[in-house]
């Protein structure tokens, strides 16, 4: 392996031991191991975080199961890919994996076609949802904007008697809405 070697070890919860990862990964000379102790279901994860900062390409990293990366195979998906593209290796040890293998590669290519078909799946819906919604008379978008409103809003601003904020506050208008009509 060339690079530097990162060994990522995650536990679910503080009462938990990460002694187990700890001892696998040393034994896979990892120059460095990062590790957590909090739900994989998590979005923001410090030191997974800080280990996507630190890597360049040709690292590798090593964590002792799939599952220790993430709960959930949309999140586990998009690690991967983030290492691919980034031409970073992964090696998950209870499941064999290693992306420099052949085996591995497929198994990058399976993963890659699932986020493509999860991303389509996504789209598909959601156009099947928009089309639904309209044959029920729903339009998409902010409702309109009350023209008097607007006045009103416009006229307290040339007063110049009341801040911005209090304008938004007294007319139900947002900010950015009294400065785009301001601008016309």
């Amino acid at each position: 392996m060339s690079g530097y070697i990162y060994g990522y070890a995650r536990v679910s919860t503080r009462s938990q031991e990460l002694s187990r990862q700890l001892d696998l990964l040393n034994e896979h000379n990892c120059n460095e191991i990062l590790t957590e102790k909090m739900t994989g279901t998590k979005a923001n994860r410090p030191q997974l975080n800080r280990l996507k900062d630190k890597l360049r390409p040709d690292d590798t990293v090593i964590v002792e199961s799939f599952s220790r990366l993430g709960r959930s195979t949309k999140d586990l998906i998009d690690l991967v890919n983030y290492f691919e593209e980034h031409n970073v290796k992964l090696i998950s040890l209870k499941e064999n994996f290693d992306t420099v293998t052949p085996q591995g590669r497929l198994m990058m290519t399976v993963f890659q076609a699932f986020s493509q078909f999860e991303r389509d799946l996504i789209v598909e819906r959601t156009k099947e949802g928009l089309k639904s919604a309209r044959v029920r008379g729903r339009k998409g978008g902010r409702p309109p904007v009350n023209q008097r409103d607007i006045e009103r809003a416009i006229k307290l601003y040339k007063s110049e008697e009341y801040s911005v904020k209090e304008i938004v506050e007294m007319t139900g208008i947002s900010k950015s809405t009294l400065y785009r009509y301001l601008d016309k």
